[in-house]
């Protein structure tokens, strides 16, 4: 049976082990040398640049008995330049590659590590046509036959790989969890965030007494003479290759439905047959988790291929519409509250962060793993909008200040481009307050709503870089907020307001201004003015002034506002 971790265990593991491995950048870190491996994963190749995939095809026959793995990938893709003379493919160590066929045509294929370098005819290749007529371009295909033991997960999700394993009846009990390994840990394809294939096909052949549980929707269950079942799922969407997941065990199917803002989605539920009566009742959270996200964000991204919730054997993980769920049908995170304010434990943690993916991660997807926090500070303030919109904004409020406490601010948010590494774990609960004080600025709900609706409808389905979030905020917005943005997902520092009581003419006077920041950091805030009310005033690095009705003696601490992730220091006179 899969061991089950204590709620220490899971945070030790989260943020020191998996996260140990990201590196720092930008600004005030340190540059970490690379190597050719971390390249050759991390950048878009020239083998990788020419082509772009539309589909895979995936085969899998795992055998639980020796942890091997064998099957075929067809890969279909479209040229989009000049063919290179090879193209790249990953699969990690463990796993081998057998042959491939480019069009049917057996080729050669040589190994880097975990690139494989597959060559191509040129000659025979139909050359690239301009972007406006690709989709007449003619469907290239090749099919990669391969076979290994991938690598096992020792702690999923986060030292990840394919979770082998029984559940508490002795049954084979089979999950995957790749987010940060990659896909390529066990099935060949290109492993890169930014080429996503438009749609996904995989078939599993398991025990006929088993069932195999994957992403979009269920097309066919072929039987074999040799007491075997092949399942075949179909994904009629864009996918993240680490979303791509296998799910082998002896499931009870639940099913309910939401009726949503783009009509009927199918809710799916498999769990272990012991969790039935349990998961019905705990499982209506889903319906909540909808409601509130398709206020803040918008329609539920893939009506198309349903959602699905399917016990897995560890916390959870994000995997488009199949979400694996492992908290124990229990509220908070493993049964705790992250934020410690006590609204954590209004709801399962798992449900409505994972859930909160689809949004951000699956539908809106990061095209470098530098930036990453597009996915997991946007899901993690999805947790606050989740708390505002059934508890008020207080609640919300009170909660994305309790995860506060667990920001490090040990690296920048945002990683090295190029070498497939992520930045700090604070791309959690770092960027979640600063979206949240991004909200305060823009101080208005309505229009912070609309804001996230339009993000979801400009790139729906669409990968995207960290710059072109921040350019969007920022004009929709009207507000000045690059600096804003450098501060705090490019460097540790928390800009702190400066602040300082002076009397002029008989008027008392507050004096601020921005500190340990970045030059030319211009970020405003709210303060109280001359009526005792806040107000939205410009900071800068310099000294700016600001009449109030306090008296030269008095404290204004209590007055300042809780919701801007800042730190506040009152001096006694200007300084330099």
């Amino acid at each position: 049976m899969i061991k089950k971790f204590g709620y220490r265990d899971l945070i030790v593991i989260q943020f020191l082990i998996i996260f140990a491995l990201s590196a720092g950048a930008q600004f005030f870190q340190k540059k970490e040398s690379f190597s050719r491996q971390d390249t050759l994963r991390g950048c878009i190749t020239k083998e990788r640049a020419w082509w772009d995939v539309t589909m895979y095809d995936l085969h899998l026959n795992p055998n639980a008995k020796n942890y091997q793995l064998n099957g075929k990938n067809t890969i279909y893709f479209i040229i989009v330049k000049q063919p290179e003379a090879e193209m790249q493919i990953d699969l990690q160590e463990g796993m081998q590659i057998d042959s491939a066929f480019l069009n049917n045509r057996l080729v050669r294929i040589r190994k880097e590590g975990n690139a494989w370098f597959v060559s191509i005819p040129l000659k025979k290749m139909p050359k690239s046509l301009p972007e406006n007529q690709r989709p007449q371009a003619p469907l290239q295909q090749l099919t990669i036959y391969f076979q290994g033991i991938p690598k096992p997960a020792i702690q999923p999700p986060w030292d990840g790989g394919v979770v082998w394993g029984k559940d508490s009846k002795g049954n084979t009990w089979i999950n995957t969890a790749c987010q940060g390994l990659g896909a390529s840990a066990w099935w060949p394809c290109k492993d890169h965030p930014y080429d996503e294939p438009d749609s996904l096909q995989i078939h599993v052949t398991v025990p006929d007494t088993l069932m195999c549980i994957s992403n979009g929707r269920l097309r066919s269950v072929l039987n074999h003479e040799n007491n075997s079942k092949t399942w075949t799922w179909f994904t009629s969407n864009p996918i993240n290759n680490y979303n791509v997941t296998m799910n082998i065990g002896k499931y009870a199917h639940l099913r309910d439905t939401f009726t949503g803002i783009n009509g009927t989605l199918d809710l799916d539920y498999y769990v272990l047959e012991e969790n039935r009566i349990k998961a019905a009742t705990h499982f209506l959270q889903v319906k909540q988790m909808l409601k509130a996200f398709e206020y803040w964000f918008g329609p539920y991204p893939f009506y198309k291929d349903g959602y699905k919730l399917i016990e897995a054997a560890y916390p959870g993980m994000e995997h488009q519409s199949a979400i694996a769920y492992g908290n124990g049908y229990r509220n908070g995170y493993a049964g705790n509250d992250l934020s410690e304010s006590g609204w954590g434990l209004k709801w399962d943690f798992m449900i409505v962060h994972e859930s909160g993916h689809e949004w951000f991660g699956n539908s809106i997807s990061c095209k470098d793993a530098a930036d990453m926090w597009i996915q997991e500070g946007f899901t993690n303030y999805a947790e606050v909008l989740f708390t505002d919109y059934f508890f008020g904004t207080e609640a919300g409020n009170a909660y994305c200040r309790g995860l506060r406490k667990r920001v490090l601010n040990d690296k920048p948010i945002i990683g090295p481009y190029n070498v497939n590494r992520e930045g700090s774990s604070d791309m959690y609960f770092k960027a979640s307050n600063l979206i949240h004080t991004i909200r305060q600025i823009i101080g208005n709900d309505s229009s912070f709503r609309q804001l996230l609706l339009d993000l979801n409808r400009s790139y729906f389905h669409k990968t995207v870089s960290s710059n072109e979030i921040e350019a969007f905020i920022t004009t929709r917005t009207g507000f000045q907020l690059q600096k804003v943005f450098d501060q705090y997902l490019r460097t540790t520092q928390i800009p702190t307001l400066e602040y300082f009581l002076s009397v002029e003419n008989g008027q008392t006077i507050l004096n601020y201004r921005w500190n340990n920041c970045i030059e030319g950091f211009n970020m405003p805030v709210l303060l109280p003015d001359s009526e005792n009310h806040y107000g939205l005033f410009l900071a800068t690095e310099k000294w700016k002034k600001l009449r109030t009705r306090f008296t030269k003696d008095q404290t204004i601490e209590s007055f300042l506002h809780p919701d801007f992730y800042i730190l506040y220091q009152k001096i006694t006179t200007a300084r330099n």
